[in-house]
């Protein structure tokens, strides 16, 4: 019998079969104009289909689910079997990034484009070792040149970078401001220590 033939319930289960089949062999996150060209279908109707996809696994409760990452599709671990998940993981980890690249890729990837000139003033430190780390680690890359005196090379982070974090862009990257104290707490940190640095220059 052709597609053609096929009630459209059947044809639609069929293009679904397809969609899990490839993604679940892909490495990297499946783009939706891919799996349309794959399945020779339009684009609209392959992520409806990735989302009916997505809510059935939520329904039936699955230890997997099908995100949007990095610009397309992949199956990734549910959020609740996570201490499963790093048990395994962590019988055979790499070495994970320490403190200080951790800070360097947030200031990467909220400053972006930035030089290492800029990121070693944020953070007081020289940056080199850390960027090297990060970029090895396929994080970050060169993504431009600064058009200013010496055109110091200019960092920006990677999809893979965005496929780590379970974004599928930039702008999925929580608000700063959230990380920020308002003025008035920060005001009052600064009168508790005054307060504090005052008692005990009396009690001296």
């Amino acid at each position: 019998m052709t597609d053609e033939l096929m009630p459209i319930e059947e044809q639609i289960a069929s293009f679904k079969r397809a969609i899990e089949a490839v993604i679940i062999v892909s490495h990297d996150p499946v783009p939706p104009e891919l799996l349309a060209q794959l399945l020779e279908q339009p684009v609209n109707s392959v992520e409806q289909w990735c989302d009916e996809l997505a809510a059935e696994y939520i329904e039936q409760g699955r230890g997997f689910e099908l995100r949007r990452v990095a610009g397309g599709f992949r199956y990734q671990t549910h959020p609740e079997q996570t201490p499963y998940v790093e048990r395994f993981v962590l019988h055979d980890q790499k070495a994970r990034l320490s403190g200080a690249a951790l800070e360097t890729l947030a200031i990467i990837a909220y400053k972006q484009p930035i030089s290492r000139a800029q990121v070693a003033s944020i953070r007081g430190v020289d940056p080199d070792g850390v960027i090297r780390t990060l970029q090895a680690r396929g994080y970050i890359d060169e993504v431009d040149r600064d058009p200013g005196p010496g055109q110091a090379i200019l960092f920006g982070t990677t999809s893979q970078f965005l496929e780590k974090l379970g974004l599928d862009s930039l702008d999925d990257l929580p608000p700063i401001a959230e990380f920020i104290p308002d003025a008035d707490i920060v005001e009052a940190l600064e009168h508790g220590l005054r307060v504090e640095a005052n008692d005990g220059s009396q009690s001296a």
